[in-house]
């Protein structure tokens, strides 16, 4: 059971861990772009299917163990958010989800076939997935409310003039 603050709205420690759980997934999934990037430019896998992911060399090796983790973080995000009772939360981090096995499923494809548009959908996935924790991300911001200070710049953190 999760904690809820008077106006029944998840309390600031849960906020803090959905904004901590998206923001870590938005970082695998940079660093999840950029490994494929490489492994587009500098490896050609064998064809055969996931078992040939760990038999292509380190960096493909590593993209997948990374994919793996990646819908495990995604997953413990979308129960944390559930428990929280989060709706934003839950959308986003269900459409994430879908976006991260979406772009395993191509990659799995990919290896099996060599299909331009299995790589173009792995692609497409992972923007989805970015931008759905991004979304998050500036969901939970917002939700941490005036208690949370004013934002650097802003006219709330200005001496008043006069």
């Amino acid at each position: 059971m999760t904690s809820t603050s008077d106006t029944g709205q998840p309390a600031a420690k849960t906020i803090a861990r959905l904004r901590s759980s998206s923001m870590g997934a938005l970082t695998m999934l940079i660093i999840q772009f950029v490994l494929g990037a490489g492994v587009s430019i500098y490896i050609t896998p064998a064809h055969g299917g996931i078992g040939k992911a760990f038999s292509n060399g380190a960096l493909l090796a590593i993209h997948a163990v990374v994919g793996l983790l990646l819908i495990i973080a995604a997953v413990d995000l979308l129960v944390r958010a559930v428990l929280a009772r989060h709706r934003v939360m839950i959308i986003t981090s269900a459409v994430g989800l879908i976006a991260i096995v979406g772009a395993a499923v191509n990659g799995i494809t990919f290896l099996k076939n060599g299909a331009d548009g299995a790589s173009l959908g792995m692609a497409v996935a992972t923007g989805v997935a970015m931008l759905c924790y991004g979304v998050s991300l500036r969901i939970l911001g917002s939700a941490a409310g005036p208690a949370a200070g004013p934002a650097p710049g802003s006219a709330g953190g200005r001496p008043a003039r006069g």
